[in-house]
């Protein structure tokens, strides 16, 4: 098979893919955010054809039309690399946007760097703060997955005596994150801010992370932590680095930038904020009260309990529709399938369930150990019991923090999707398998809302933060003494549910 290459100005990042490879599955891996997962309807994927050739037809046309863009322009979600290209990827403009709504904010001198430290994988960005714009993107695997994709087996290996290698190992890898993004520009950072679930918080700040290894996991290390390079061994210049305050025990300061870039804290509208990465959060509620709490269903959804499960990269199927007989499966990257991430199980599960393939409690009805979705990748009976279970778990998690606010389904005017796979996850398969009862116009894709909310908080005072976590209380589920009895009654696929 052809492979092309891709340069991206102005990141400096070059990449070869296979002939043929949609531009979403190479961009979306540099930051580049999808919010309306690749109908082409928001615009915000936008990139400008410097060389080469990307073909469009028709509905390529007349989106591109629509949003008043010229001839040089090209939406990433509906482009193919089909030959060598330059593209320039400069999707971030004057105004941060989130969903529907335009964040303002207030210029000010100098340069600050937004990081996303998450459980599987780092993103940072450098943002011009007069203008907003972003000048370039770094993202890495998080070097401390080799003890674990999950924050338990996290926390157990720092509990084993690897607690200092796993700090030095995340501070190093973001050290040199900042030396790539400033390059060879002759700027000095006026601020960093960085923001990750609470467990993420400990090993990166070196707080002691024994009292979230045992009930009630509360540990009195919540608040913002602050440095300089010279305390972080960092040999980029920066008086004013921040990892933003978690809000509870396994609900970090990622979900406070996502309650802040979805607004939903500052409006009277009853909204909930769903991130569905390595750990499953939810927020519920609006700017009098809001709820949250986590819950364990990241690992199934990222891949780490599925038998051929992997995150969304190269050779994972992302999407499956039905074709007659056959099971159409989109691979990432346009190679063969060697596995599936967490949006292709959605999708697979949701297609068995219409073929009438699988039974009220996720049986295969034909009694095979697995079912095939290509000749190499199938889900088994274990596969499809672990997807329950994470279901089960954010839909018990919805329907306790409702009660506990006094709303029903009824009541919430939108649900925000966001995490590591919230570009892929079809929004139908979603609601047909009732992990989540709301019509499906009331969902938006939020894409990486930690990414986003980190980036705000670099316009913003210490107030907004103190603002948030007043009105923000955590749950712990388990704690409910009715949680079981829904969850359990939760494991199933085609109940209705809350």
């Amino acid at each position: 098979m052809q492979t092309v290459q891709i340069r991206l100005h102005p990141l400096g990042k070059e990449v070869s893919v296979a002939g043929g490879t949609s531009l979403i599955d190479v961009l979306h891996e540099f930051g580049v955010e999808f919010p309306c997962g690749g109908k082409g309807s928001c615009g915000k994927c936008k990139v400008k054809l410097l060389q080469g050739e990307i073909h469009t037809d028709p509905e390529h046309k007349r989106r591109l039309k629509e949003l008043g863009l010229s001839q040089e322009w090209r939406l990433a979600c509906k482009s193919q690399a089909e030959g060598d290209l330059v593209l320039e990827v400069g999707q971030f403009e004057t105004m941060i946007q989130a969903d529907d709504s335009l964040f303002s904010f207030e210029p000010r001198s100098g340069f600050g760097v937004a990081v996303d430290l998450g459980t599987t994988t780092l993103v940072a960005q450098l943002v011009d703060l007069s203008t907003a714009k972003v000048l370039a993107v770094e993202t890495a695997m998080n070097p401390q997955r080799r003890w674990g994709s999950d924050l338990i087996s996290r926390l157990e290996s720092a509990l084993a005596g690897n607690g200092p290698l796993l700090t030095q190992l995340i501070r190093q890898e973001i050290g040199a994150m900042l030396i790539r993004l400033v390059g060879e520009r002759k700027i000095s950072l006026d601020r960093i801010v960085i923001v990750g679930n609470t467990v993420m918080q400990h090993l990166f700040a070196a707080c002691d992370i024994v009292p979230l290894s045992y009930y009630p996991f509360e540990s009195p290390d919540l608040g913002k932590k602050l440095f300089t390079s010279a305390e972080l061994g960092w040999s980029t210049d920066c008086e004013r680095i921040c990892f933003y305050p978690s809000i509870g025990s396994f609900v970090g300061s990622d979900i406070l930038a996502g309650i802040y870039a979805t607004g939903m804290w500052n409006r009277s509208e009853h909204t909930i904020l769903v991130d569905l990465g390595t750990n499953g959060e939810i927020v519920a509620g609006n700017r009098d009260k809001l709820l949250c709490a986590s819950t364990a269903a990241g690992p199934a959804f990222e891949g780490a309990k599925i038998s051929m499960g992997m995150l969304a990269t190269t050779g994972a199927i992302s999407s499956v529709k039905a074709d007659g007989d056959r099971m159409n499966c989109r691979v990432i990257g346009n190679v063969q399938a060697t596995g599936i991430c967490g949006s292709g199980l959605f999708d697979a599960v949701a297609v068995f369930l219409e073929k009438g393939l699988l039974g009220y409690f996720g049986e295969i009805l034909s009694g095979d150990a697995s079912v095939a979705l290509t000749d190499r990748v199938g889900l088994t009976a274990g596969d499809i019991q672990e997807f329950l279970l994470a279901k089960a778990a954010i839909d018990a998690g919805i329907t306790i923090l409702l009660r506990k606010l006094d709303l029903g389904p009824e009541d919430i005017s939108r649900i925000y999707i966001a995490g590591a796979f919230g570009t892929y996850i079809d929004l139908g398969s979603m609601v047909r398998l009732n992990m989540m009862n709301f019509p499906e116009e009331r969902f938006r894709k939020l894409g990486n809302s930690a990414l986003i909310g980190a980036k705000m908080f670099l316009f913003s005072e210490e107030d907004v933060t103190n603002t948030l976590l007043s009105l923000t209380s955590h749950v712990n589920l388990e704690s409910e003494p009715d949680f079981q009895d829904i969850f359990i009654d939760r494991i199933t696929l085609n109940q209705t549910s809350n």
